[in-house]
């Protein structure tokens, strides 16, 4: 009975306990369905005013709102007050398509400069010049202003095309030398294209130039006589050489090799590729022809091929007393005093070269150059050059636009810029008319899931040209893809660093990323190895990292050579190559600001100049360098995070045999 009623009265108070948990978690229910908006428009209104997430960490917050003003004022955009669901497209594709560095240049502080004792008022100067000349070509073209007056002259090539792109050339040697021994090629040359030259190789002479005759005490010196013919290209940048898209040489007295020879090359972006020498052998008959024409024919005996066989062959006859007629297909094809005439024809596969009328050598087409790119003929060296003849040229002007390289398709354009947190920021030197470098970098590293998925962001950097055509095209390029970012400058070689400071500024203000790095766009990089390699040090230090130089010195001779007045040390700053190398982004910061208040030392080598700027940080915070050769300063080796110097066609063969067989393996072709 006892037992009846404790169980009756234990029920009736767990059926009250179940009714007020109920209650309870229907008043938190309620409470929250009033509570998770007001959190989200909490949340939004903190991200609307840049206040939360990486930012906070990564930017002093007067340096990101003055920026995020300045980019709604030039865009014209209306206030940050809608709410988030619709303010965060408009905005992520505003600062998509900004396409115009936020770099802010003090002009005024430049005016007291009068170059006189100040080592780098002169390089300051340049900077403050071309900065003006390209503020107003920049405003021309966002107003519509350039378009119209490229047009007079567009209708004056279509009206008298014969003018600007001749059927044929023909030149005197006394005008040829009169025009500093170069004949211009206007509109290149295309298929089926030749050019005749007729000279008169000089008699050899006794040559003591070191780089040419090594010679020991006593030695009499050494006979040479050799010269140089060349199509070349036009001009990049200013101050860069052209690039040599064929380099005949024959050397008529030989080299170290002791026999007559002809080498020929070709040297892509100032660097040179893997000669060819025709020394006298012909061709093997299992070696690839050009156009049915085999590489090199055959002038030396022919009673010794350059094969194993023949030789031991050679000596035996000889101690068994036999002998051979020795025959000449024919000698070498140039002759110390005698007039010959050399063809050079486009094939093709390749330029075929025949002197006397008779087949020479043909050389295969290298990739990285057009026929079109060839608006050039030097000849230089121990020649006297009677006469030179082009003919069968293209006879309308070839489209230096760049459809013939960029593909419009929606694949290839810049993903937009992310919300999160970007561990790393890719800025990419390039020129203005290097379509076919940026089209190759975009089909090939680019396409990383690393950059596609916005954790990692790249963008190509590139200052003002001085062809307006090449500008319009540019800014095209710019509005379609959303990757580049236009340095409102006129391009000089000595200015390159302007644009490291850009790829800073944008790398700290715009993408505010943990990394910043620094590549030129024929660079090919393995991006997730790169970041692999940086997260080695501690995220609390400071980093650079590439392939650095230590105690390296100043070439006070040559072509590189760098003054006193430019610089006085004996020796440059611990610097990384500039092909490619990484820095934090507190050195970045750092850089921007020196540049912005003009205490920024500028140098010519922008990569020297990083290792200054690195070095003055240093100072005041410790510095961890990271050195590795294998952000590779020379072309590719095996195992690389970065390769220089490669064609648009070995980037594409590179991220091939990346994705095919993962793993980092070189294409070395040009």
């Amino acid at each position: 009975m006892k037992r009846g009623k404790f169980e009756s009265v234990l029920t009736l108070s767990r059926l009250r306990m179940i009714q007020f948990l109920m209650g309870v978690l229907f008043l938190y229910i309620l409470f929250m369905s009033f509570e998770i908006p007001l959190v989200f428009r909490t949340a939004d209104s903190e991200s609307d005013e840049g206040s939360i997430g990486f930012f906070d960490n990564a930017l002093p917050k007067h340096v990101l709102l003055e920026t995020e003003s300045e980019e709604f004022n030039a865009a014209s955009q209306p206030s940050r007050g809608v709410s988030n669901s619709f303010s965060r497209t408009p905005e992520r594709r505003m600062r998509e398509f900004k396409k115009v560095s936020g770099l802010f240049f003090n002009e005024s502080m430049l005016e007291d400069i009068d170059g006189t004792n100040d080592e780098f008022s002169v390089l300051h100067k340049t900077a403050k010049q071309a900065w003006t000349v390209g503020k107003k070509v920049w405003e021309e073209l966002e107003s519509g202003e350039a378009v119209a007056s490229t047009e007079p002259e567009t209708n004056k090539r279509a009206e008298n095309k014969s003018e600007s792109c001749p059927h044929s050339i023909r030149m005197s040697g006394s005008d040829f030398l009169k025009g500093g021994q170069l004949m211009v090629l206007p509109c290149g040359l295309t298929l089926g294209s030749h050019i005749t030259v007729i000279g008169v190789p000089h008699w050899a002479h006794p040559e003591n130039d070191p780089k040419i005759a090594m010679l020991k005490e006593g030695e009499e010196s050494l006979m040479v006589s050799q010269f140089l013919m060349e199509l070349q290209g036009l001009k990049t940048v200013d101050g860069e050489d052209p690039p040599r898209i064929l380099h005949f040489n024959p050397r008529l007295k030989g080299d170290w090799s002791g026999r007559p020879v002809i080498e020929m090359n070709t040297c892509y972006r100032m660097q040179w590729g893997s000669a060819h020498r025709c020394e006298g052998w012909k061709s093997r008959a299992d070696e690839e022809t050009i156009d049915g024409q085999v590489k090199c024919e055959k002038w030396i005996r022919d009673d010794d091929d350059h094969s194993e066989e023949s030789k031991a062959a050679w000596w035996l006859n000889r101690l068994m007393g036999r002998t051979k007629k020795v025959t000449f297909e024919w000698p070498y094809p140039f002759t110390e005093g005698k007039l010959f005439v050399l063809t050079i024809q486009a094939g093709f596969e390749g330029y075929h070269i025949n002197i006397d009328g008779n087949h020479i050598t043909s050389f295969p087409y290298r990739t990285g150059f057009a026929l079109e790119d060839a608006t050039g003929l030097a000849v230089n060296g121990n020649v006297d050059v009677h006469a030179i003849f082009a003919a069968s040229l293209p006879t309308s002007h070839p489209s230096f636009a760049p459809q013939k390289h960029l593909e419009m398709i929606n694949k290839w354009r810049a993903p937009p810029l992310p919300d999160e947190h970007v561990e790393l920021f890719i800025g990419i030197l390039s020129a203005g008319n290097h379509f076919a470098e940026r089209m190759a970098v975009r089909k090939s590293w680019m396409q990383h899931k690393l950059i596609k998925s916005s954790k990692v962001v790249a963008r190509f950097f590139v200052a003002l040209h001085g062809r307006k055509e090449v500008n319009l095209d540019l800014k095209k390029e710019a509005e379609y893809f959303g990757d580049i970012v236009i340095v409102p400058y006129m391009d000089a070689y000595d200015l390159v660093v302007v644009k490291t400071v850009a790829i800073c500024e944008y790398g700290v203000r715009t993408v505010a990323a943990k990394y910043i790095m620094k590549c030129d766009d024929d660079t090919f990089v393995r991006v997730d190895a790169v970041i692999k390699e940086a997260k080695k040090v501690n995220r609390d230090k400071s980093l650079y990292i590439g392939n650095i130089n230590y105690y390296h010195k100043p070439l006070r001779y040559g072509k590189w050579a760098v003054t006193y007045e430019e610089w006085l040390e004996e020796d440059y700053p611990p610097y990384a190559n500039g092909p490619g190398y990484i820095v934090s982004s507190d050195i970045g910061q750092f850089i921007v600001n020196d540049f912005e208040k003009h205490m920024l030392r500028l140098f010519k080598m922008e990569d020297v100049s990083m290792g200054m700027w690195v070095e003055k940080f240093n100072s005041t915070k410790p510095v961890e360098y990271v050195h590795s050769l294998k952000f590779c300063q020379f072309g590719c080796i095996e195992d690389y995070l970065i390769a220089h110097y490669q064609s648009p066609r070995q980037m594409i063969c590179m991220w091939d045999k990346l994705q095919k067989q993962g793993k980092p393996q070189c294409c070395n072709m040009r």
